[in-house]
């Protein structure tokens, strides 16, 4: 392996360019904009603990969300129920897909905030009496960990609401289990919403920073949620955030992520750095295959891997 290189000097065209030639993978169909998306699109975004942040080209591109927001749903869950979603929710991974139709044995909680059932559990715990609070909490708690207001996509939020059958479903049967209070169309247009939240990839960098750094966004400054639930945060990432290729992932790049149907991978290398990913041709485990690529290579380069030795070698 190289010798490592400094963040603030490496080359973010020479890598979008290197993992632009990759050509694998099927873009997502589930939503009209989803399906109608640029399969040339390609978008890579540093963020730095003091601040600064680099992006490629395209990086300012704005996309919706989509699963890339259940670390951030997850950790305002843990803060505005003081720690009790830890109950209502597993950490375990599942080794299924994302919108399985399945709950823990016994208990009928989601297996983990990373797949679909989890999302939906963490959004509807968010505090708020109602749907349009919930709303204005996610949107102002993403506006915080991006540091700048965010907006949705009302076709895409509409969309993903009307055409979220499994996760209708997998309401539906949290409410028979009794682990989800509210009503499970409740809990799916809140999700839908989140989802449809417009980032690019500087802004989803910035959002892993924060997450990497303690909770404290580099840009801003501000203390977005507590340490303790950071670390919570980003350790279910490590696990449960690429969903069955979760193990892969770690071995081969090392670094906490959340995959996403959109094509991005937001990614929190703890102490270190923020970073984003975004192309929307996915693989067969509903991972970027360009936004994959680019994570191991900026793995390799900068020395991210978190089980990696400290010299680099």
């Amino acid at each position: 392996m190289s010798s490592r290189r400094d963040p603030r000097t490496y080359d973010m065209e020479r890598l979008r360019a290197a993992v632009f030639e990759e050509r694998g993978g099927e873009v997502d169909d589930s939503i009209p904009q989803l399906a109608a998306a640029d399969d040339e699109f390609c978008a890579i975004a540093l963020a730095l603990p003091d601040g600064e942040v680099r992006g490629s080209v395209q990086a300012r591109v704005a996309f919706s969300v989509q699963s890339a927001v259940k670390p951030f749903l997850f950790a305002l869950a843990l803060v505005d129920t003081d720690g009790a979603a830890l109950d209502r929710i597993g950490i375990e991974p599942t080794g299924e897909a994302f919108d399985a139709i399945k709950l823990e044995s016994g208990t009928g909680r989601p297996p983990n905030p990373m797949v679909n059932a989890g999302a939906l559990l963490t959004a509807a715990l968010v505090r708020g009496d109602d749907v349009e609070a919930r709303d204005e909490r996610i949107l102002a708690g993403l506006s915080a960990f991006a540091g700048r207001a965010l907006d949705v996509d009302e076709e895409v939020a509409r969309d993903e609401h009307l055409l979220g059958d499994r996760n209708h479903a997998l309401a539906h049967l949290m409410r028979a289990e009794g682990t989800l209070e509210v009503s499970a169309d409740d809990a799916v247009a809140v999700y839908a919403r989140a989802c449809a939240v417009l980032v690019d990839a500087e802004a989803l960098a910035v959002m892993g920073a924060t997450l990497a750094l303690g909770g404290r966004n580099p840009v801003t400054g501000e203390q977005v949620i507590p340490d303790r639930v950071a670390r919570d945060v980003v350790s279910v990432m490590a696990t449960c955030g690429v969903y069955d290729g979760s193990g892969r992932w770690m071995r081969a790049v090392g670094i906490p992520a959340k995959s996403s149907v959109s094509g991005a991978i937001v990614l929190a290398a703890p102490g270190r750095l923020g970073a984003a990913a975004v192309s929307p041709p996915l693989d067969d485990q509903g991972t970027s295959v360009r936004g994959r690529a680019a994570s191991q290579r900026l793995s390799d380069d900068l020395g991210l891997h978190v089980f990696g030795s400290a010299t680099g070698h």
